[in-house]
């Protein structure tokens, strides 16, 4: 996700990221590199080396970091965000059990009645287009039982 502007907001100590999606707030919390009334935001912008995916602060005392979209999503509990993640770490969990099945990707691709592209597809963590549910049918195709916890986001 491009960032189209970001603002620093020193009383509020938050930054506060524009994007095509909607504004969302970071606060100086969640930073290493912490502002404080000695020493407190000077500059902020979208970083280019980081195609806009991302964002510089420097401090008054000229150190600087960068804060990357996907910690503001989080932050922010973004829901597409949240989902993406929980597709992500069940394709990289697939994957683990995949290299140490004893069957092969042809084994699997029958086992699932579809094709080792296919496969090759889902155990791709890159590739966002396959559902959460066919990543639990290649989970129980390796053998995996899968189970979710659902957990309060906020107390």
């Amino acid at each position: 996700m491009k960032i189209q502007r970001v603002t620093s907001d020193n009383k509020k100590r938050e930054f506060q990221v524009k994007t095509r999606r909607g504004i969302y707030s970071f606060p100086y919390s969640r930073l290493d590199l912490k502002p404080s009334s000695d020493n407190p935001v000077t500059e902020v912008f979208p970083d280019r080396e980081l195609g806009n995916e991302g964002f510089t602060y420097r401090l008054l005392s000229g150190d600087e970091n960068t804060i990357h979209m996907d910690a503001v999503l989080e932050v922010n509990e973004d829901a597409a965000y949240l989902a993406d993640a929980l597709l992500y770490k069940l394709t990289v969990e697939a994957r683990r059990r995949a290299d140490k099945s004893p069957a092969g990707h042809r084994e699997l691709a029958r086992r699932l009645g579809t094709s080792t592209s296919q496969l090759y597809r889902l155990l791709d963590t890159t590739n966002y287009h396959k559902s959460v549910r066919q990543m639990i049918e290649l989970l129980y195709a390796l053998d995996c039982e899968v189970d979710f916890v659902f957990k309060e986001l906020r107390a």
